[in-house]
Parts: structure tokens; C-alpha cells; sequence
């Protein structure tokens, strides 16, 4: 009886590896806990090929977002926007200039994101300018310059 076998990880399994990876494990863990589950597959010289041609569209996948990001990091880092706002005594701002409203400017230039990627730490409450960050992927952040201006 073989001390290990392989097998192909489908699912991330703690202390053991990530999904996709090739694993030597013990012939009991795996008849007993790993395939029942169908956290694991036997480790045949079609599932080893099937998972690295997986991981080559997903690679090319990755590249093409990235690439997209890239493109779209530099369409918001040439934007100016301006907010009007209503203000009172000491140019104080009734209420404040939230991150919708933010999204909301700039899809009205005509550049598409999601809002969710818009890192504002809190509303906008005071007149100037702000550079609020935009972060499209971990690696690819864009700049947006957002100036609140009286009505």
C-alpha cells in the first residue's frame, strides 16, 4: 500500500492546499474525507491536464482585466470633476458630497465603474479640492480629482 497518493485539490481545504493544486496525501484522508466530499479528485493525467489548461484561461482572463483596468484607471485619472454645492455662513456646506454623488458625476462624463471601488473615507463636507483614490484591482489604483464648488 502506497505511504501517499495524489490527488487534485477542488476546493481550498485548511492545512492542506488551495484549490487546483497538486497534493500528496494519505490513501485513508483522501477514500474517507477528500472525494466523498468532493473536495478532491484523483490525481489521472486528464484531470492534471484539465487543471492546467483551467488555470491558463484564468490567467488570460486575469490579463485581460488587468489590462481593462488599466485603461480605465487612466480615463478617471484625466478627470476633473466639479460638484455645486449649496453653502451657508463661512462657505460651510448644508450637508455633504457623498460617493454616489461622486459616481453619479462621473458616469455623467461618460466613464463607467463600480461604485463599490470608490475608497471615500467619509462624504465630502468643506468647499476645495480632494483626491479620492479609486481602487479598480489591488495592484491598479486610479485618481480621481473631485472639486466641491459653491452653487
Amino acid at each position: 500500500m502506497p505511504a501517499t497518493i495524489q490527488v487534485i485539490l477542488q476546493q481550498d481545504v485548511p492545512n492542506v492546499g488551495t484549490s487546483g493544486e497538486l497534493v500528496k496525501v494519505r490513501p485513508g484522508f483522501a477514500r474517507n474525507y477528500l472525494l466523498p466530499r468532493q473536495l478532491a479528485v484523483p490525481a489521472t493525467v486528464a484531470q492534471v491536464h484539465r487543471v492546467e489548461h483551467e488555470k491558463a484561461v484564468a490567467l488570460a482572463k486575469a490579463e485581460k482585466l488587468k489590462k481593462e483596468s488599466r485603461e480605465l484607471a487612466e480615463k478617471l485619472n484625466a478627470l476633473d470633476i466639479k460638484i455645486a454645492r449649496a453653502v451657508g455662513e463661512d462657505d460651510k456646506l448644508f450637508g455633504s458630497v457623498t460617493a454616489k454623488e461622486i459616481h453619479a458625476a462621473v458616469e455623467a462624463q461618460g466613464v463607467k465603474f463600480d461604485r463599490k471601488k470608490l475608497v471615500l473615507g467619509e462624504p465630502l463636507k468643506a468647499l476645495g479640492q480632494v483626491q479620492v483614490p479609486v481602487k479598480l484591482l489591488t495592484d491598479v489604483v486610479a485618481t480621481l480629482k473631485v472639486e466641491v464648488v459653491k452653487k
